[in-house]
């Protein structure tokens, strides 16, 4: 059994940054690839990133390459997303999920944690 807990999120002007970090509990952390997702309001909830189980092999959606940076601490049970030059278009709830897949296809997820607000203001 994985827990996961988002925090990091918040209000912020279109061009800053934000880091959300979603910390696991339990001693398969590292045993999964992890993910983050998000949901805007009105529209389905939409991949963003993962990242392997040792930290590498990383995988982007279009939207956020360039501009966001996923990475984990096995020690410290805990992925982070380092989220640069934001655009209101990035607002919404962001989701990060335990997956045994390399691009967390939805029937390969096996745990999500509850989501963190991050509205990006114009």
């Amino acid at each position: 059994q994985v827990q996961l807990v988002e925090s990091g999120g918040g209000l912020v002007q279109a061009g800053g940054s934000l880091r959300l970090s979603c910390a696991a509990s339990g001693h398969t952390f590292s045993s999964y690839r992890m993910g983050w997702f998000r949901q805007a309001p009105g529209k389905e909830r939409e991949f963003v990133v993962a990242i392997g189980t040792s930290g590498g092999s990383t995988y982007y959606a279009d939207s956020v390459k360039g501009r966001f940076t996923i990475s984990r601490d096995n020690a410290k049970n805990t992925v982070y997303l380092q989220m640069n030059s934001l655009k209101p278009e990035d607002t919404a709830v962001y989701y990060c999920a335990a997956c045994r897949d390399y691009s967390c296809s939805r029937q390969y997820i096996d745990y999500w944690g509850q989501g963190t607000q991050v509205t990006v203001s114009s």
